[in-house]
């Protein structure tokens, strides 16, 4: 695959199992044409979920660029927002954000239909995917994306930036697959900031793959390739309780889970050899949380 090349259907790239060396299908023109500057693409897809009374309702949906946001069929007064990649993305110089707003009352899942893949692109400049939530009064936000799969040779800067009312409720989750099968990861650097109520609740700054200074470390990775963090805010969540470790072995991870200062909310930190552990405890840190274990 060409360090600039875009696919509408990004295919067996998405799986990390997969050799980075599968071939994949040729570019059509018209997807090469809509890429846009040489550098990159600019790019800011919109969501607005507000609640009308009786459910929740999508009165702004906007894709853009590599983001096609579909609306999924669920019951109950829930919305629930899959995005799926039109083009391969982010690649070296695109300039990506997604907004999302869930306002007073309303309740909304955003996901994703598959991994995220950041490769190499035309440019040395890195690739920046900026999320941006925002949850109103007595609003309850999922943001639950698949995996983003670091490959050789990218170069991405995520940041995700939510800003919480008082009485709004967040459910986050976020994983980081450090390069595909055989293959060592790119440069990535991932910052998660958060202000509930006004206050600076979370702010916290990842950093992997040369040349960051020690990320493979003992007091780090320590060999892992899957990293993720858990986050819940919730006005009646239970705060009191001490620090968790859920497993302590190289085989199958670790993490942990503890409150943060300041908040009603739990953050859970979790490093795993592989996508699938990684989500398993995950999983097992969000049933603590939530008192289910």
């Amino acid at each position: 695959m060409s360090s600039g090349s875009r696919l509408a259907e990004p295919g067996p790239l998405l799986d990390p199992t997969v050799p980075a060396d599968t071939a994949v299908p040729a570019v059509p023109a018209d997807i090469e044409a809509s890429c846009g500057h040489p550098d990159g693409v600019r790019a800011t897809a919109r969501i607005r979920a507000t609640y009308n009374g009786r459910v929740t309702t999508l009165p702004q949906l906007r894709s853009d660029g590599p983001f096609h946001l579909r609306r999924v069929r669920t019951g109950g007064r829930a919305a629930t927002v899959g995005i799926i990649g039109a083009m391969s993305a982010p690649l070296g110089g695109d300039r990506l954000a997604l907004d999302v707003t869930a306002e007073e009352r309303a309740e909304l899942e955003v996901t994703t239909a598959a991994a995220t893949l950041a490769l190499r692109g035309p440019t040395t400049a890195p690739a920046t995917y900026d999320v941006r939530l925002t949850a109103g009064e007595h609003a309850c936000l999922r943001w639950l994306p698949q995996p983003l799969i670091s490959a050789a040779g990218s170069n991405l800067r995520q940041t995700c930036t939510v800003t919480l009312a008082a009485t709004s409720r967040l459910l986050l989750r976020e994983e980081q697959i450090l390069g595909r099968s055989d293959e060592k990861p790119g440069h990535l650097v991932s910052r998660i900031r958060v202000h509930h109520a006004g206050r600076l609740l979370l702010d916290q700054q990842t950093a992997y793959g040369d040349p960051a200074p020690g990320w493979d470390g003992p007091s780090v990775l320590d060999g892992h390739r899957a990293v993720g963090q858990l986050l819940v805010v919730k006005p009646d969540l239970d705060i009191g309780r001490a620090p968790v470790l859920l497993r302590n072995g190289i085989k199958d991870g670790c993490a942990v889970l503890a409150p943060l200062a300041g908040g009603p909310a739990l953050l859970a930190t979790a490093v795993a050899p592989a996508s699938s552990a990684l989500r398993e405890l995950l999983d097992e840190a969000l049933g603590h949380a939530l008192g289910e274990q």
